[in-house]
């Protein structure tokens, strides 16, 4: 594989990241806005991420198994053409209110995104050399926080930005009114994934005409059961189902949990905060929802993740990655303990944080966890992916805990999380010590 060739993938690669992580972040804004169209409870609402992280767990390995049959190429193609179908399947679902189509249309949008991830994170991986693997998948995510970053501004602008009538009010409304409301909900959920599905079938045909390098065998190498018996391979899934878990729950509903602070008034309180809102939205803010105007604020959390990629690409040169992990899940453990013991905007700000301190976990854990398999790397990333079913699983607890005792509570579960992934690192660094030691000698 020449060079020149190695980096254009790379940057390929790269923007197909991109893309994964803007539409992620729009599938979170959906949560807050369907909750009160179709008066859910947070539990219900939490339903949205299971469709869509579900997937992951469903078709993780049946990709896997696909990529070695079609090989990478085409199943990038075919990824990125079944994500657009999913982006497009949102018309009906917003056209004609049907929550069962909403889940349908993120299932199968998370579909196209699970046979993308499984091929483009071990190949990463495979551009250079093993050593800096971790900074180089670390790099990459980078501009998968980009997305996320611009997705909430998206969001609020077109997603969030009305406000939802209750169905009693209009059960009152004539046809015409009807229709008409109809057709503005139908429009602030269709313009951002109609561009999607445009964006998507251009990059699929790109790939058709793009040949990328052949660096994984496209033949199935060894077994799952064979790569399920390396522990730190399973130690990593479990840190993948937990990292998942908690950023989806807190991306999800840190909209709902800033209004049950009371932030969106706070913020039109502060006379920098209104001004910062206004440039994105604009001056006449009463015109908004308040689910667009903290909505806004997610863009800190998800910045925070893509200024911590680039900052941990950086560090990883001096600090080993697992003690980076340690250090990184500490903190956002401190930061939710601080958010859930004070009130108003220092509570906001706090979860906020969190967001930088997710910014290394998913590359770092992903590279680590696959160090010491081999030619199992294919089934390694399988695995690894299937663990993605954190997203689906923690995000509708963490509501249950919510509709039962608050956020307060709630939080805890997400704070585990990280306690977990904190011991992850030590878990890592650990083995890495152990490993130099019997290299030594």
């Amino acid at each position: 594989m020449s060079r020149i060739k190695g980096r254009k993938a790379f940057y390929l690669l790269t923007a197909l990241f991109f893309i994964l992580g803007l539409i992620t972040v729009l599938v979170d804004s959906l949560i807050p806005r369907l909750k009160d169209v179709f008066t859910l409870t947070y539990f219900q609402a939490g339903f949205i991420q299971f469709a869509f992280f579900g997937a992951y767990f469903l078709l993780s390995i049946p990709s896997s198994y696909f990529l070695s049959k079609v090989g990478y190429q085409k199943g990038t193609q075919f990824s990125l053409f079944l994500m657009g179908l999913g982006c497009l399947l949102f018309l009906p679902a917003a056209n004609y209110r049907v929550f069962s189509l909403f889940a349908l249309a993120c299932f199968t949008l998370a579909g196209g995104m699970t046979l993308l991830q499984v091929s483009i994170n071990p190949f990463i991986t495979e551009l250079g050399s093993p050593e800096t693997a971790a900074k180089r998948l670390t790099l990459a995510q980078a501009f998968n926080s980009l997305g996320t970053t611009i997705a909430p501004a998206i969001g609020a602008m077109f997603i969030l930005r009305d406000r939802v009538i209750e169905q009693s009010t209009i059960d009152l409304m004539n046809e015409a009114e009807k229709l008409a409301y109809y057709d503005l909900e139908a429009a602030a959920v269709n313009a951002p994934f109609m561009v999607l599905a445009a964006i998507l079938v251009g990059l699929g045909m790109i790939f058709i005409w793009f040949k990328m390098p052949s660096i994984i065998p496209p033949r199935s190498i060894g077994s799952y059961a064979q790569a399920l018996k390396n522990k730190r391979l399973k130690m990593g899934m479990l840190g993948i189902f937990c990292y998942v878990g908690a950023e989806v729950s807190l991306g999800s509903y840190l909209v709902n949990y800033f209004i049950s602070l009371d932030a969106a008034n706070l913020i039109i309180q502060s006379e920098g905060l209104r001004s910062f809102v206004s440039s994105i939205l604009d001056e006449n803010l009463t015109s908004y929802d308040e689910k667009a105007i903290v909505g806004v604020f997610i863009t800190f959390y998800w910045g925070g993740a893509m200024i911590g990629r680039f900052f941990g690409a950086f560090i990883m040169q001096y600090i080993p990655p697992a003690k980076v992990i340690l250090g990184f899940g500490l903190m956002a453990f401190s930061f939710l303990t601080l958010s859930i013991n004070t009130a108003g905007l220092l509570a906001m700000f706090a979860a906020l944080a969190v967001g930088f301190c997710n910014s290394i976990m998913f590359p770092t854990i992903f590279s680590l966890a696959l160090q010491e398999l081999g030619e199992l790397k294919p089934k390694g990333s399988g695995l690894l992916c299937t663990a993605i079913v954190g997203g689906a699983l923690i995000p509708p607890t963490f509501g249950a805990l919510i509709d039962w005792k608050g956020f307060a509570i709630a939080m805890l579960l997400i704070m585990a999380c990280y306690l977990y992934l904190s011991y992850l690192g030590f878990y890592f660094q650990k083995r890495e010590a152990r490993a130099s030691t019997l290299s030594a000698d």
